[in-house]
C-alpha cells in the first residue's frame, strides 16, 4: 500500500512449541495485543519484524522460523479521541500492516526490558483467538481479517 497516510508498520504472531500465542500489554493500558513496530526508510517488511521482534519482546530471528506472511497489507485508522498521538505517528491518520506468523525453534524467554522507553509491561501465552476481545477496538477488525487469514496454517501445524 502507497497510502501516505498510513505508517508502514509489522505486525508479529508469536507461537511457543504449545502454538500459544504471545500477546502483551502496553503500559498504562489494560488491552493486550500483538507485537508491532514502523517499517524504517528504506527497510524491508522482514528486517523490520526481525528487528521490532527482538527489540519488544528480545526475541531472536535465530529463535524462530517464519510459518507465513500475510497477502496483503491490512490498515486501520486510529480514532480523534487516541489524542495525543504517540510521535511517531503524528503525521498519519493510521498504520498499514504486513503481518507475520513465527513458530519458536525452542524455548524462548520474553525480555520486555530490550526496549527503551519500555512499550510492554506484561505478556502471556494464549489462545488463538483470545486477542479479539482483549485489543482495543480499532484494531479487531484487522486482528480478525489476520487471525482467518493465517488460520488454515495454524491449523496444519497441529497436525503436523
Amino acid at each position: 500500500m502507497n497510502d501516505k497516510s498510513y505508517r508502514k508498520n509489522v505486525g508479529l504472531i508469536v507461537l511457543n512449541k504449545k502454538n500459544q500465542l504471545l500477546v502483551c500489554r502496553r503500559k498504562g493500558k489494560q488491552t493486550w495485543q500483538f507485537p508491532q513496530g514502523g517499517i524504517d526508510t528504506g527497510e524491508s517488511d522482514m528486517k523490520a519484524a526481525y528487528r521490532e521482534l527482538y527489540e519488544e519482546v528480545g526475541i531472536k530471528k535465530s529463535q524462530v522460523r517464519i510459518i507465513q506472511k500475510s497477502r496483503r497489507w491490512y490498515s486501520y485508522d486510529l480514532p480523534e479521541k487516541y489524542q495525543p498521538r504517540p510521535e511517531s505517528l503524528k503525521n498519519f491518520k493510521g498504520q498499514s500492516q504486513k503481518w507475520y506468523m513465527l513458530k519458536a525453534n525452542t524455548d524462548l524467554k520474553i525480555n520486555l526490558l530490550n526496549e527503551v522507553p519500555q512499550e510492554f509491561v506484561e505478556y502471556k501465552w494464549a489462545t488463538y483467538w483470545y486477542c479479539l476481545a482483549s485489543v482495543v477496538p480499532f484494531k479487531r477488525e484487522v486482528y480478525r481479517a489476520v487471525l482467518s487469514e493465517f488460520l488454515p496454517q495454524y491449523i496444519q501445524l497441529h497436525n503436523d
